[in-house]
């Protein structure tokens, strides 16, 4: 049976990793507290001979990193350069994950996995950057991009809309950007998945729910799912919401090379919802 380490398994992403292997895979999860992905010493050490390595370790701190962008560097580029480093040495198997920030953003049409690249923050360069780098120092390594990735708890979108709809009686939300939103709890099951599938490598590919919502749709979903009016959410557009880090207008990925690699489709972003708000703590719902 294949071993699985999750790297920054403190994340949304990582914890649901963890929670979902406890079904027979054997998983180790090491938080950034635990494993610092910037100490070659440190991963050399944490990566067995054939492993799998699940890196959910990253900067996402999207607007921040526009000042701060060694920091950014460090966390998706330096890190995941390392960690494919020690994959390549050991004969493990790494799954980067990465971000639809490595697009521009300006397409009409999904993104498959060759279209061209074109990031506008220091987010989506250092994670483009760092896809390149794990594939360069590990050709077998694969690089998984996502989108809009939530769980409802935290600080994320649909933990927010949960939020506001029990402190505002109305909420404005952006209905110019559009993208897949996509369920923490749906992506780890994908991703290990993945884990379980030693043929897919050496390549990029696609993973998230299936279908387009605006951030507005997803609001008004959020709010019916728990049974507030949808109509209490109100659209604008995003000059309402200047922030330092220009959000990406377009961000659905197709579904494509998931499907051609013979991985199940993830299903449609709006029954993912209903299954992250059924499965939230009565405080959050």
């Amino acid at each position: 049976m294949t071993n699985i380490l999750v790297t920054g398994a403190g994340g949304q992403l990582g914890t649901q990793l963890t929670r979902r292997a406890a079904d027979g895979l054997p998983v180790r999860g090491l938080t950034s507290a635990d494993l610092d992905i910037t100490d070659p010493d440190a991963v050399r050490d944490a990566v067995e001979p054939g492993a799998v390595v699940l890196n959910c370790a990253a900067y996402t701190a999207v607007d921040a990193a526009e000042t701060d962008e060694a920091a950014a560097t460090a966390g998706n580029v330096t890190g995941p350069r390392i960690l494919a480093e020690a994959t390549a040495r050991a004969g493990a198997r790494l799954v980067h994950v990465s971000t639809d920030y490595v697009f521009a953003g300006d397409a009409s049409a999904p993104y498959d996995v060759d279209a061209p690249t074109g990031p506008r923050t220091v987010y989506g360069r250092t994670k483009l950057a760092g896809e390149r780098a794990v594939l360069a120092a590990d050709p077998s390594a694969v690089v998984v991009r996502t989108a809009w990735v939530y769980t409802g708890t935290g600080s994320d979108f649909v933990a927010t809309m949960l939020r506001l709809e029990r402190d505002r009686d109305t909420v404005d939300v952006v209905d110019d950007q559009v993208g897949s939103p996509t369920y923490a709890g749906d992506l780890a099951d994908a991703l290990l998945e993945l884990a379980t599938r030693p043929r897919v490598r050496g390549r990029v590919l696609h993973a998230t729910n299936a279908g387009r919502a605006s951030w507005f749709d997803l609001a008004r979903a959020v709010f019916a799912g728990v049974g507030a009016d949808p109509d209490r959410v109100r659209p604008c557009t995003t000059d309402r919401f200047p922030r330092p880090a220009p959000r990406p207008a377009y961000s659905v990925l197709s579904p494509a090379s998931w499907a051609a690699a013979g991985l199940t489709p993830l299903r449609p972003w709006t029954a993912a919802l209903d299954v992250a708000l059924a499965e939230l703590p009565p405080a959050y719902g």
